[in-house]
């Protein structure tokens, strides 16, 4: 078969590229039906064409810290596809960042742009610094050397990166002032900007949002919803906080949060006042929310029962993970599914691993995939840079509605598709053959 062959290549090919071979795999197993039933893409070499990117760009970041020393750190920016319009996708600054992990994400935004509709490529980057601990300067002259080797392959019409994992609105900021610098140009080449210099509004709400409004188009069509409903978060950055946020705006209840260190389940909800207050302000750990707030409860990751989040011990009807990759695994998924959980929503990038997939798709529950679920980001991101062409800002109202619009135009096209292949509950496999159709038929129209 044509899928398996390719995989066995990517697989040969990639062997230390867990996170990269865990994509392709979801996706091409996802695409066989399609690819029985049109055997035009096999004929273009569609497969083979999307599973080496186009470009890779692999170099050193050399800076000083406070102190004077020189460090060293490894940068990376992968360009996928951009057979729907220039490269788009973040750069995550953390020490766990690699070659498999950019690879992964940037072949998962190919589709995931594909699914807004908006004319975006597929492309992401980043760098093994870690951004935690570092003062304004140092962050700086990271960013700063960082921007150095990145300039010369983005641009507004080419490539345009956004944040994503520690790289917030500081880092977006020096990037930018960086890039504006060496270019002599002011443009549009990030999004997340400071909206006082051509930043959108909801851009830092928008991943959150969009999972729940996603989440409300998946209950909605079996005729349930969230308002009074218990829900569980892991995360507690950005997306996590304002998945949360748009969860409280929508009459659910929100119990948890997490970060690296532990979880913390607040049995009258999350504060959200607090926690902005603890992770946006002082820039803490959540440990300090069960401090400050007497209902919540604190467990060290030490505590976990092996293989399992605490997280998703909690009871509850919709799960929202929002923390990274490969966090929700199949002992979590089966907890999950034993308390009740009627519907997942996944906010962070790939959260679940493949047999936690599976499980939530056995059992026929609302489950919304990455890939179409967190769209949201880089759906706004699209419209900032549409704001940006035309020097013209939008209200918040009239960008949320656009969010809210393309969120359940989103699921719309993947329950659609996933129905016309025989398995309507399947928006795995509906959000994977949308997003490919997409692609595939600009790279055909556009020859090789």
């Amino acid at each position: 078969m044509y899928a398996d062959r390719i995989l066995k290549h990517v697989e040969s090919a990639y062997p230390q590229q867990v996170e990269f071979r865990q994509a392709v795999a979801e996706i091409l197993h996802a695409l066989t039906p399609l690819l029985k039933k049109e055997p035009k893409y096999e004929k273009n070499a569609i497969l083979e064409r999307l599973v080496e990117p186009n470009r890779q760009v692999f170099f050193k970041i050399v800076w000083a810290d406070d102190k004077g020393k020189v460090q060293v750190n490894r940068g990376w920016r992968i360009q996928f596809n951009n057979a729907l319009g220039p490269y788009k996708g973040g750069l995550r600054f953390h020490p766990s960042v690699n070659a498999s992990i950019v690879k992964f994400l940037g072949f998962e935004q190919i589709f995931k742009n594909a699914l807004t509709t908006l004319n975006m490529g597929g492309a992401k980057g980043g760098s093994d610094f870690d951004p935690k601990g570092k003062s304004d300067a140092e962050v700086m002259r990271f960013c700063q050397a960082y921007m150095d080797e990145l300039y010369r392959h983005i641009g507004a019409l080419k490539d345009v990166p956004a944040g994503d994992i520690g790289v917030g609105a500081r880092e977006i900021g020096y990037l930018f002032g960086r890039y504006k610098k060496l270019v002599d140009s002011f443009e549009g080449v990030f999004t997340g900007k400071n909206l006082d210099w051509g930043g959108s509004l909801v851009r830092k709400e928008a991943t959150g949002y969009g999972a729940v409004y996603f989440a409300q188009e998946m209950l909605e069509a079996r005729k349930e919803g969230l308002e009074g409903k218990i829900c569980t978060v892991s995360g507690s950055g950005n997306v996590a906080i304002y998945t949360i946020e748009k969860l409280w705006q929508v009459g659910a209840i929100p119990v948890t949060i997490s970060d690296s260190g532990g979880c913390v389940y607040d049995k009258e909800g999350i504060n959200l006042e607090l926690l902005k207050e603890i992770k946006e302000v002082r820039g803490g750990r959540i440990e300090d929310y069960a401090k400050n707030k007497k209902s919540a409860v604190y467990t060290s990751v030490k505590d976990y029962k092996e293989g399992t989040n605490a997280v998703w011990s909690v009871p509850c009807f919709a799960a929202f993970p929002c923390a990274t990759q490969n966090e929700l695994s199949v002992l979590d998924a089966k907890i999950l599914l034993q308390n009740g959980c009627k519907c997942v929503a996944e906010g962070a990038n790939m959260p679940s691993s493949p047999g936690a997939m599976q499980a939530f798709l056995k059992a026929k529950i609302c489950y919304g995939p990455s890939k179409a679920a967190n769209a949201g980001g880089v759906a706004v991101s699209g419209l900032e840079m549409a704001q940006n062409a035309s020097l013209h800002p939008w209200s918040f109202e009239m960008v949320d509605q656009k969010l809210r619009t393309i969120m359940r135009d989103i699921f719309a096209n993947s329950s659609q598709t996933a129905a016309e292949f025989k398995d309507p509950t399947n928006l795995v496999l509906g959000a994977n053959i949308a997003g490919f159709r997409r692609v595939a038929q600009a790279m055909i129209d556009q020859g090789y």
